[in-house]
């Protein structure tokens, strides 16, 4: 067995920037997730299931492809895209290629949705992250969070969602 090295604690002021990360980001998600609820009745995963499948090839991609995109189960992708499917943003398939596989494609209600959602959602990045800090702060904090999925990634090389 390995000696174990002695844990590495954060100072103060690492511990008070690590607990604003965890905080402003529930805190942002949580807002952005609200504003699409109340405008239109949709959650930010349905939001960002639909913006993932409108960047795809027909507005389609496997249900196991989208749920590796989002980091989400695939039971959860499920579900979701379940309620979207009876909400008519979405229909399912099986895959042609293989029968084995379920296509989601993006309905032509669900791009219009997007289409109006989009301006909505981008409006509250800005107003609640992007417009509160320096043009280099915020580049800053991409870098910050590249060099964090790119340590992640680099154990799932298939799996990178950029």
């Amino acid at each position: 067995m390995a000696p174990t090295q002695p844990t590495r604690w954060l100072d103060d002021e690492q511990q008070r920037d690590w607990r604003a990360l965890v905080i402003g980001t529930t805190l942002l998600m949580d807002q952005l997730d609200d504003d699409l609820r109340a405008a239109f009745g949709v959650s930010l995963a349905e939001y960002e299931i639909l913006v993932r499948l409108s960047e795809s090839e027909g507005r389609a991609m496997r249900m196991a492809v989208l749920a590796d995109a989002l980091r989400h189960s695939r039971s959860r992708v499920t579900h979701t895209v379940a309620r979207m499917e009876r909400s008519g943003l979405v229909v399912r398939a099986a895959c042609a290629d293989d029968g084995r596989g379920i296509i989601a494609t993006m309905t032509d209600k669900g791009h219009a949705l997007l289409t109006r959602a989009a301006p909505v959602h981008v409006a509250g990045v800005r107003a609640n992250l992007v417009d509160l800090v320096s043009p280099e702060d915020f580049a800053a904090l991409g870098r910050v969070m590249n060099a964090v999925a790119d340590r992640l990634v680099s154990g799932h090389p298939d799996r990178d969602i950029r």
